[in-house]
């Protein structure tokens, strides 16, 4: 990496500067009526919430890594009237708005503070909330319905971007209920002064890629999942992007199912060492990939000749294009029905703080049983509330410096 103070290389480097997101009113916004729409499982118990998040957290800080958090630095970059205009402009280009309502929009978020813009562009405007609303559209509207939705899932940050060496990509998310999420997220890369003169690859304009599916197995070598966020399309334009600034030289795509147990590549497979990674079992020996590398350089990432691998067993693939003799899968011995309870409640999906130290929800006895067994530290957390929208510790922070493998 350069001497920038911001990138990453793999997934197990010394955790340094992580984004977090503490949930907050937009969580409050759930209800039986919206939660699937919203991507929930359900309708979580906020405060509690918040302190599983507080916790979370607070074991991060006592390992030395600094927290910064998506809200805060969003209200920084609002400081920004060129940040502001940017937001309120795509905010107010919603098809569903109308004129009338558009132009009270408008004027709404125009005149409001930083800290206010950043409250209604992630906890969301209730037709109620406007205040002396007119129009045709509003008129029509239930008083509870959303004239901007919140975004309950800017709790997992880890999907809206993510850092390969000292670049970050921005991501597309495939969802409509989270498509506003990477574009606050590029606000924040591009336009905050901590991050003056990063250089971004991708972006929320591309095919969908989302951040949980892209795995630094080491440096040089990224494994996408390919499945029920991230496109055949996405993971081939992510190659060709990182191919050309020269971030890798083998991607790995690897198809998952498409079904929302297994809606990430992280939900089924997390590193926890330099050489060693935890698989949900049912999987573990079925999972393939197709190695990706370039063939030819061109003067754009779309000129790039790609040369595809036939399908091996992903530990298979991923240890030559890691150069080490064997990728070791930590066996989790669980039998299928308590396998299948613990990947629902996120058991595969550790965040590494350092080789052979991670975090883990509590509540997965038998997962954190066979990780200690293998040697693994895991930093327990509790994850109750937390959870209900599937996703565990590494889902809800997004590793913005690790220090380098050596």
């Amino acid at each position: 990496m350069s001497d920038n103070l911001h990138g990453a290389d793999s997934e197990v480097g010394v955790l340094q500067t992580v984004m977090l997101h503490r949930p907050g009113p937009e969580l409050k916004r759930l209800t039986p009526r919206n939660n699937d729409r919203l991507l929930f499982d359900g309708v979580p118990w906020v405060a509690r919430a918040q302190e599983e998040h507080d916790a979370f957290a607070e074991a991060l800080r006592s390992r030395g890594v600094e927290v910064l958090y998506l809200t805060d630095l969003l209200t920084e970059t609002f400081a920004s009237g060129e940040a502001r205009e940017l937001a309120v402009t795509r905010t107010l280009s919603a098809l569903h708005l109308g004129d009338t309502l558009r132009r009270h929009l408008g004027q709404i978020l125009h005149e409001a503070s930083p800290a206010e813009l950043t409250s209604y562009l992630t906890g969301g405007i209730r037709n109620d909330e406007l205040h002396n609303g007119s129009g045709l559209v509003t008129s029509l509207l239930a008083s509870d319905d959303f004239i901007v939705d919140p975004l309950p899932n800017l709790l997992f940050t880890r999907d809206s971007s993510v850092w390969v060496r000292d670049r970050v990509a921005v991501t597309s998310l495939a969802m409509p209920a989270r498509s506003r999420e990477t574009q606050l997220t590029e606000l924040i890369y591009s336009l905050h002064p901590r991050f003056v003169g990063t250089e971004s690859i991708h972006g929320w304009r591309h095919e969908y890629v989302e951040g949980g599916d892209v795995l630094l197995l080491a440096p040089g070598v990224i494994a996408v999942g390919v499945g029920e966020r991230t496109t055949p399309a996405g993971a081939e334009r992510f190659a060709r992007q990182v191919f050309h600034s020269g971030l890798a030289h083998t991607l790995l795509a690897v198809p998952i199912a498409q079904e929302r147990a297994t809606m990430h590549l992280d939900t089924v497979c997390t590193m926890v060492d330099v050489d060693k990674v935890v698989m949900y079992p049912n999987v573990a020996h079925d999972l393939q990939a197709i190695a990706v590398t370039m063939r030819e350089q061109g003067e754009t990432d779309s000129d790039i000749v790609l040369d595809i691998a036939p399908a091996e067993p992903f530990l298979v693939a991923a240890a030559k294009a890691m150069g080490i003799d064997r990728l070791h899968h930590i066996d989790t011995g669980l039998d299928p029905v308590t396998a299948e309870r613990e990947q629902w409640d996120d058991g595969n999906n550790t965040l590494a703080l350092a080789p052979r130290v991670a975090v883990a929800y509590e509540r997965n006895d038998e997962t954190n049983g066979r990780l200690e067994e293998a040697g693994i530290e895991v930093v327990k957390i509790a994850g109750s509330e937390l959870g209900s929208g599937r996703g565990g510790p590494r889902c809800m922070s997004c590793p913005i410096s690790r220090a380098p493998l050596g």
